[in-house]
């Protein structure tokens, strides 16, 4: 039997980010509050971002007003008792529609994987009751642009994921996953490796990101804890350049999929 010494990790939410306006820069938010706090980053750390302060950021606010409903989502709004405008804005930012029932709208994100509402939130949003917030556009990008001013400010090799909260089929409850990855790999390769027992793993992927992401939601929280950026502190991951889409199903492996017409 084979083993080796647990890594010691700590996970820490940065406190005092406060309200985040469009045009805001995240990285520089993320420093001040640092120095706020008396808190430092080091080498090797993960800094979870949650998603919403970066849809802020980047003005990813939709007016469901200014929307006119589809006869799609005129249906789809009879079937879920969702208004049509936000079922509307849910369409916008989605390739398929994977379920419908009472106050249910499963979706095919734009940017590959399945979610309720396509992430489409009021909560934690302080505009007004007909907006909602968008997921950003490209959290890959997002991600390396925080990532290179933190280094760039800091002088030191960090990794940044972009993190929301998604439901899962067939568990109760919402989980931490990454929808943005700079400076690690999301998706760790272990087929080859072996047990403690000497047996060769053939299937094993660790999706890295998404443990990290999910990790940092223990302290970050979604309700009203205002946690929106943590740290991850000496956990194990891959340096490199891995991308939130290394993580998603394609549609042709993705078992449980059904798309409704």
């Amino acid at each position: 039997m084979r083993g080796g010494p647990a890594p010691e990790v700590r996970i820490f939410a940065v406190p005092g980010i406060g309200e985040v306006a469009e045009g805001d820069k995240v990285e520089q938010l993320i420093l001040d509050a640092l120095d706020g706090a008396a808190l430092t980053l080091a080498e090797a750390d993960v800094v979870v971002i949650a998603s919403k302060i970066i849809s802020k950021a980047e003005g990813r606010i939709i007016d469901l007003a200014s929307l006119t409903p589809s006869p799609r989502a005129l249906a789809l709004a009879e079937v879920t008792g969702k208004e049509a405008g936000f079922i509307e804005a849910v369409l916008t930012e989605s390739t398929e529609v994977s379920r419908a029932a009472p106050n249910v709208l499963v979706v095919r994100h734009r940017l590959g994987f399945t979610s309720a509402n396509a992430g489409l939130d009021r909560s934690n949003h302080s505009g007004p009751e007909q907006t909602v917030l968008a997921l950003p556009l490209d959290p890959d990008a997002s991600a390396d642009a925080i990532r290179s001013g933190l280094e760039e400010s800091l002088g030191i090799r960090l990794a940044v994921v972009v993190a929301d909260t998604h439901g899962r089929p067939f568990r109760r409850g919402n989980v931490g996953v990454a929808i943005g990855v700079s400076g690690l790999v999301a998706l760790i390769d272990k087929r080859g490796d072996a047990d403690l027992y000497g047996r060769v793993l053939e299937a094993t992927f660790v999706p890295s990101a998404d443990q990290l992401a999910s990790a940092a939601a223990l302290v970050g929280g979604e309700a009203d804890e205002g946690l929106p950026v943590v740290v991850v502190r000496g956990a194990p991951f891959q340096w490199g350049q891995g991308r939130a889409a290394d993580l998603v199903r394609t549609p042709e492996e993705d078992l449980y999929r059904t798309v409704q017409e």
